[in-house]
């Protein structure tokens, strides 16, 4: 899905989920390459001018997402959780270390074992970065969400500081677990890690659906 479009559909459901006309969702994709730049951007972390990713086919877009600047590209699993922390004490920071678990594991699934690193967001494996998180909150209701590495091209990173921060890479799950993280099967993984840290049961739809949810 393109990242205009998927912006355009979760802010249509948070809008919904604010107003309590249907339950939290989790968008589960992939997007085009992208390249997209939070509210802490700074200019320096883009290493080429902007027609330079234009020409490589990568669209670079400013967002409202916190966090810095990430990669988004075919291969790699992007969630959005269209959560509302109403219910869930309206706390923020817990938000970010549950979705941060949900994705540890996933990955111990695997025979990963990921890591936080205080004072970043996002999970790591051996200093490398495997999952970038960057969310929005408005009304308590998030979006935005986590972008996890599994069988994407890597490459693109190399274009960009990785969520600004320096002398540190990137990995995926598929060079951590091989070929047995396949990008359906991690999107499964990640659904029940989600159900379990979230106590949530989730019903999978399509994109068409989703228009049709109702609170129950």
């Amino acid at each position: 899905m393109g990242y205009y479009d998927a912006w355009a559909l979760q802010r249509d459901l948070h809008a919904r989920r604010v107003a309590g006309a249907i339950p939290d969702v989790l968008l589960l994709l992939e997007h085009e390459p992208v390249i997209t730049l939070g509210r802490g951007f700074h200019p320096e972390n883009l290493l080429y001018p902007r027609d330079e990713y234009s020409r490589r086919g990568i669209e670079v877009v400013e967002t409202d997402r916190g966090g810095d600047v990430t990669y988004h590209g075919p291969g790699q699993l992007v969630g959005y959780p269209i959560f509302d922390l109403r219910e869930r004490g309206r706390d923020v920071h817990r938000f970010l270390r549950d979705v941060e678990e949900a994705i540890m594991l996933t990955l111990r699934g695997y025979g990963v074992e990921g890591e936080r690193r205080p004072p970043h967001t996002g999970v790591w494996v051996g200093g490398q970065k495997v999952c970038a998180i960057g969310i929005k909150v408005s009304k308590w209701v998030s979006l935005h969400g986590f972008a996890l590495n599994v069988q994407n091209d890597l490459s693109p990173f190399e274009t960009i500081i990785p969520c600004g921060i320096s002398g540190l890479g990137v990995t995926s799950l598929g060079l951590l677990a091989g070929s047995k993280a396949g990008l359906h099967d991690v999107s499964v993984q990640v659904e029940g890690a989600f159900g379990q840290v979230f106590q949530l049961r989730f019903t999978a739809v399509d994109a068409e659906c989703l228009r049709e949810l109702d609170p129950e």
